[in-house]
């Protein structure tokens, strides 16, 4: 776990209230422009935030009754091509798109995942995710799914999710680190010898052959899952690196959901304890009173009060901090946070959050933030190809990074 408490910053449209889009702070008129995605994300990295995740989904944005809820955000831009988009304006933040392992290619998921850790310079994660709506199958018309799914859908989504993640890994590390050789000489681009085929059969996945992008400079990105139920902690313990908790949610508390995670853990029989990050939906203003008014303001707007899979906080700085404060000491790596409103309440985190978490001693100063991978800034080992018995951690240049 690393010295300093993580701080993720999670990216939804004009925020992940549904009403965000109508209040008067709002830009989202440029919702769909790369200026508006790249302020937001350059105000981030610049002021010291670690990593951000921006959702997606094969839906154009939430339902209410079978069909397209209008009064909400509807449309979105691909998280993945978003997080390319922003790289080379940032300099030190991890990108971590979401991309469903339902009804999508495994060697996409890889080699797309693979290209955002190299124009990145290895700040590549990838929040990992299903899609379990019949309205999302339809869109490609391989398989059916009932309207309502049922937990026998889920648990068959979740163990093609469990084969879709090892056939993304076999493919991570079918090229070794030094399968480039470039010999002039003998006119040899690569060492053949050197690129593996992932050679995976599974009940819903059978994959051939190696990546066409040759390893990437963290060689695995870290994998991110949302555990908001005992099913999904189950299989992000199986496949992440990094694992999202809900506090709150179906009344589980901090402590609880931090226990069934260490637990999974001694199940599956995990070495080392995986960062497991706090999610929070946040509204923060000048006082209490007042986040609590514009919380009911935009409850307002919508009809109806907001409710999440998880804790919906209309709070303060520093009574932020101090809940930040109590998950690290229950072992907590850190939080990622769901701002209510963009760009009102992400500026908040990058403004005024994140300094008062240094003076609270519970992050060091943006200035003295080495230029690292993401593996590292988030206090994950560097991860080791299966062919290969040595790798060594990376300490990224930012040469040919714009600002």
């Amino acid at each position: 776990m690393p010295d300093r408490i993580t701080l993720v910053t999670a990216l939804q449209g004009a925020g992940w209230h549904p009403a965000a889009w109508r209040a008067a702070d709002s830009d989202a008129e440029r919702l769909t422009s790369l200026r508006h995605w790249r302020d937001v994300v350059v105000e981030q990295d610049r002021l010291g935030v670690d990593a951000v995740t921006i959702e997606d989904s094969f839906t154009a944005g939430p339902e209410r009754d079978g069909d397209l809820d209008t009064t909400t955000v509807v449309g979105r831009l691909d998280a993945l091509l978003i997080a390319a988009a922003v790289a080379p304006a940032t300099r030190q933040i991890g990108l971590v798109p979401t991309v469903s392992v339902t009804h999508t290619e495994p060697f996409h998921v890889a080699t797309s995942l693979q290209t955002l850790d190299h124009v990145s310079l290895g700040r590549a994660g990838w929040r990992l995710q299903v899609s379990p709506t019949a309205r999302e199958a339809a869109l490609f018309g391989r398989r059916t799914l009932p309207a309502t799914p049922d937990d026998a859908t889920v648990a068959e989504l979740f163990a093609e999710a469990r084969e879709v993640a090892e056939v993304v890994d076999r493919l991570w590390d079918s090229w070794d680190d030094d399968a480039i050789i470039r010999d002039v000489t003998t006119g040899r681009f690569i060492d053949r010898d050197r690129i593996h085929n992932a050679e995976f059969v599974g009940e819903h996945v059978s994959v051939h052959g190696a990546s066409i992008v040759p390893r990437s400079p963290q060689g695995r990105p870290p994998v991110f899952s949302l555990a908001h139920r005992s099913d999904a902690a189950a299989l992000a313990v199986d496949v992440a690196d990094v694992v999202l908790v809900t506090p709150g949610f179906d009344g589980r508390e901090d402590r609880e959901l931090l226990a069934e995670v260490r637990h999974l853990e001694q199940v599956a029989g995990s070495t080392a304890p995986r960062p497991v990050l706090a999610d929070l939906a946040v509204l923060i203003g000048s006082s209490s009173a007042a986040a609590a008014d514009e919380l009911a303001a935009l409850d307002d707007l919508a009809g109806t009060p907001y409710v999440s899979d998880t804790s919906v906080l209309a709070t303060t700085v520093p009574d932020l901090v101090s809940r930040m404060a109590g998950l690290r000491e229950l072992g907590y790596a850190g939080v990622r946070l769901r701002p209510l409103r963009i760009p009102t309440d992400s500026t908040a985190i990058a403004r005024q959050l994140v300094p008062a978490l240094v003076t609270a001693g519970l992050r060091a100063d943006v200035a003295s933030r080495p230029a690292v991978d993401l593996r590292t800034r988030l206090g994950i080992a560097p991860a080791v190809s299966r062919h290969s018995t040595v790798r060594t951690s990376r300490t990224l240049s930012t040469e040919g990074v714009s600002a």
